[in-house]
């Protein structure tokens, strides 16, 4: 579904569509470049998790029904067929047992069994995504990923056996030591797997992660005219491949855009349930805390989203629909946003985009408003620019895919 059926679809409906985020904390062991909370499961904190996260569900006050499902991790994917199952009667709770339009999985392909895929299909989970990272066995160790090349294939044959209605691969670039020549190879081994999905994503240095301290010890370093390269290089090889491209790092089939990522994008409504997890529901944006045990004994006591909770100021709102709204390539109707928000500094942000006009970074068609090739490019730096005619901090990400 498009960005505009989206909206179409929120108006009709009176309301923009609700999703469902569950963060399963869970991995076996934790790669160079991830900054995601995580744990090693043990039979009891996993059994922990899953009574605490049915728990939370019912602590939220569900107006309505999620149309979107998310579980992120973390590795989903190594919980048994059983806990999954377990897991699904949380989404089932929370949507009355109506189906939810969209709802996808995260997977490692180490962790990607028959087994585990006939629960997840039955369930009605639509959409699942395989963190590949790449098919480079090099690269692979570089990163610290526990899976080999012969692994993502047997994984995505399993898969598209499966049934599921979406296929997505994460693949990452400027990673330490690739070649531009190793990156083609891996866009090139992605599209020959068919996929209806496919997310390319520049490789960041998170804080305390390991590979932040080989960059601190100069291990590792940064090459941005390099990164640059290698961004257009994959715009242009996936459009032609016939992914079209609708966010910064997202390329789709038509059809097969990630609709849980665009209704947080544009700055809908979704719960999140789970350690670390997010929410923006009913007026209110916060986080849970990101300690398994923490959060366990918080749910016992009737407290969820207590971390950085604020209300949904309308600057608030329009700042962050603005800085992730342009990192879509069809931008922002500023003419909706500022109906939504009248509230937010709209002198200010209509300067900026005048004078980020004249450079040529974002095009206007009529209200809407989006960025031009080499907009995107410096999407992070409008983005600060953004923030800094609200007068704010920069905001956290929301939305994977």
């Amino acid at each position: 579904m498009s960005r505009v059926a989206i909206e179409e679809q929120a108006k009709a409906d009176g309301a923009a569509p609700l999703g469902l985020y569950i963060h399963v904390p869970f991995c076996a062991a934790s790669c160079d470049f991830c900054a995601f909370y995580q744990v090693r499961p043990t039979a009891e904190s996993v059994r922990g998790f899953l009574r605490s996260v049915a728990a939370e569900a019912r602590l939220v006050d569900w107006k309505r029904a999620p149309e979107t499902v998310f579980w992120g991790g973390g590795t989903p994917g190594l919980l048994s067929p059983a806990d999954l199952g377990r897991l699904a009667e949380v989404v089932g709770a929370a949507t009355a047992g109506a189906r939810p339009r969209e709802w996808t999985v995260e997977l490692a392909p180490a962790s990607v069994t028959r087994e585990r895929l006939a629960v997840l299909r039955s369930a009605g989970v639509t959409r699942v995504s395989l963190g590949v990272q790449s098919f480079r066995p090099a690269l692979l160790e570089a990163l610290g990923r526990a899976h080999s090349r012969e692994q993502v294939y047997r994984a995505y044959e399993r898969m598209r056996a499966a049934g599921f209605a979406s296929v997505n691969l994460d693949l990452m670039f400027a990673l330490p030591g690739q070649t531009a020549s190793e990156w083609d190879a891996d866009i090139a081994d992605a599209v020959s797997l068919a996929p209806d999905h496919i997310s390319t994503y520049c490789l960041t240095f998170e804080e305390d992660t390991r590979l932040w301290v080989k960059l601190s010890q100069g291990r590792v370093r940064l090459d941005t005219e390099n990164e640059a390269r290698m961004y257009e290089s994959t715009w242009e090889r996936l459009g032609s491949a016939g992914y079209a491209q609708y966010e910064i790092s997202n390329f789709a089939r038509a059809g097969h855009a990630c609709l849980h990522n665009v209704n947080t994008w544009m700055m809908g409504e979704w719960v999140g349930l789970g350690p670390s997890a997010a929410s923006q529901h009913l007026g209110w944006r916060g986080s849970n805390v990101a300690d398994l045990g923490e959060w366990a004994g918080l749910v016992a006591r009737g407290e969820r989203m207590s971390r950085d909770r604020v209300a949904l100021a309308q600057a608030l709102l329009a700042e962050d629909a603005l800085v992730f709204g342009l990192r879509m390539n069809a931008g922002v109707d500023i003419g909706a946003l500022r109906d939504r928000c009248p509230g937010a500094p709209w002198d200010r942000v209509g300067e900026l985009v005048d004078r980020l006009a004249a450079e040529g970074l974002v095009a206007r068609d009529g209200p809407r408003v989006r960025l031009e090739p080499r907009g995107r490019l410096l999407a992070d730096s409008i983005g600060s620019e953004i923030m800094v005619a609200f007068d704010r901090p920069a905001p956290v990400p929301a939305g994977r895919a």
